[in-house]
């Protein structure tokens, strides 16, 4: 998990955040672990803090018409580019997938991985607060290009 830290520019104070992060709910189930032990609350969390710090640098970046800043954070935000962002960190490398999702590989298509991400964001946001998710994110190139 250090690893990932390094990628992603970000050491966690509370390392059970990233755990957690990375904890899918198949694998969670299937080790007995407690209900709140996978990431699926993380990845609706990150995603809306993702959305916010892209809003914020789309304004910052000059956007004043709401119909030019959707626009923009919709280029910006999507399943492909989260994607995307995610095989640049090897994600799916530490994630701890169940049984039938590591024989079948689900992170290789789908939402899958762009999930794992955005639960990612949301482990640094609650460790961090948004300060932290937005470097990470501006680290990983999403917010760079506004």
């Amino acid at each position: 998990m250090r690893r990932l830290e390094e990628r992603i520019g970000y050491v966690f104070t509370d390392r059970t955040l990233l755990l957690r992060a990375l904890t899918r709910l198949a694998y969670a189930l299937e080790t007995g672990l407690p209900p709140a032990a996978h990431m699926d609350a993380l990845a609706t969390l990150g995603d809306a803090v993702i959305n916010v710090v892209v809003v914020e640098a789309v304004v910052a970046g000059g956007a004043h018409d709401k119909g030019a800043i959707t626009n923009r954070k919709m280029n910006l935000v999507n399943m492909s580019r989260l994607r995307a962002l995610a095989e640049g960190i090897d994600l799916a490398g530490y994630v701890r997938w169940g049984k039938g999702e590591a024989s079948q590989r689900v992170w290789t298509s789908g939402r899958v991985l762009a999930e794992c991400l955005e639960a990612l964001i949301g482990a640094v946001y609650l460790d961090g607060g948004m300060e932290a998710a937005a470097g990470v994110l501006r680290r990983l190139g999403l917010t760079e290009k506004v």
